[in-house]
C-alpha cells in the first residue's frame, strides 16, 4: 500500500518530454500526490521495448527543479532517474505514460511505456503503465484518462501488488462520462501479422517499412482487448517472471 497524499512520484513515458500524454499524466499525478518528478526521453521512443543504450554515453538535460529529459530510451530514463537524479530522494511510485495509443495484448512486448514501468519494478519501485486507446489518431480522448486516472491510482495503491509485478492500465476510446467501469483483465492475443510496405529508395536499393498491425476484430471475454472494446478501463497485472511453470514441470519430469 502507498499513501499517495504523502508520496513522491516519478513519471516517464516513451512519447517524449513534450508529449501531450505526459502533460496529462503530470496533471493526474499532481492531483493525488505530494511531490511529482518528471524524467522522460528527449524524443519519441515508441516500440523501443525494454532496451538500454550501451554503445554511447547518455546525457541528462535539466528543464526545471523536478523536470529532466534523457537522450535515450524509456528504460534509460528510469534507470538514470532512480540511480542518479533521484538517488537521494527516491520515488514511492513510478508512473509511465499516458501513452498515445493502447498497450494491449502483444503490445506490451514492444512497448516503451510498459518497459519504463518494468525497469522501475526491476529496481524495486512499484510502477504503473497508463495508455489511452484510440480509434482515430486525430481525436485522442485525453480527457478520459485525465478524468479517471486519479481514481484508478487511488484504488490500486490502496490495495498494493507484489514486488515483481507491474500494473498495465488502458483507458477506452470513449468520452469520460461513457466509461463502463473498471475491469481486471488478462493479457489478450490479437497479432496475426504486420503490414509491410515495400519500395525502392532513390539509390535503387530495396527497403521495407513496418506498417500497421493487422489484427482480428473479436476478442475473448476477460481480456484487456475485450474490456477496451466494450468501453471499460482495463487493468492487467504483468509479472516479470516469464517462466512457463507448466512446461517447466513437464521438462523436469522428462529430462531429470
Amino acid at each position: 500500500m502507498i499513501d499517495l497524499s504523502q508520496a513522491r512520484i516519478l513519471i516517464s513515458n516513451d512519447d517524449g518530454i513534450h508529449a501531450p500524454g505526459l502533460k496529462v499524466l503530470e496533471h493526474i499525478a499532481k492531483e493525488v500526490a505530494k511531490e511529482v518528478w518528471v524524467v522522460a526521453p528527449e524524443t519519441e521512443q515508441s516500440a523501443t521495448g525494454h532496451s538500454l543504450t550501451l554503445r554511447r554515453p547518455l546525457r541528462i538535460h535539466k528543464h526545471s527543479d523536478r523536470r529532466f529529459s534523457v537522450d535515450g530510451t524509456p528504460t534509460d530514463s528510469v534507470l538514470l532517474a532512480l540511480n542518479e537524479i533521484m538517488k537521494d530522494n527516491p520515488p514511492d511510485l513510478v508512473l509511465s505514460g499516458v501513452n498515445r495509443g493502447g498497450n494491449l495484448g502483444e503490445d506490451i512486448t514492444y512497448s516503451g511505456t510498459v518497459a519504463a514501468a518494468m525497469e522501475a519494478t526491476l529496481l524495486g519501485v512499484p510502477a504503473i503503465a497508463l495508455s489511452q486507446f484510440y480509434a482515430d489518431p486525430d481525436r485522442v480522448k485525453w480527457a478520459t484518462a485525465q478524468t479517471h486516472g486519479p481514481d484508478v491510482l487511488r484504488k490500486l495503491t490502496a490495495i498494493g501488488w507484489p514486488k515483481n509485478t507491474l500494473m498495465n492500465v488502458n483507458f477506452p476510446d470513449v468520452v469520460a462520462k461513457s466509461v463502463q467501469g473498471i475491469e481486471v483483465t488478462q493479457q489478450g492475443r490479437r497479432k496475426i501479422g504486420d503490414d509491410l510496405a515495400k519500395g525502392i529508395d532513390p539509390r535503387g536499393e530495396e527497403y521495407f517499412w513496418v506498417g500497421a498491425l493487422r489484427s482480428q476484430q473479436t476478442f475473448h471475454e476477460g481480456t484487456d482487448l475485450y474490456a477496451i472494446t466494450h468501453g471499460k478501463i482495463s487493468i492487467t497485472p504483468i509479472s516479470l517472471d516469464f517462466t512457463d511453470y507448466s512446461t517447466l514441470k513437464d521438462l523436469q519430469g522428462e529430462l531429470l
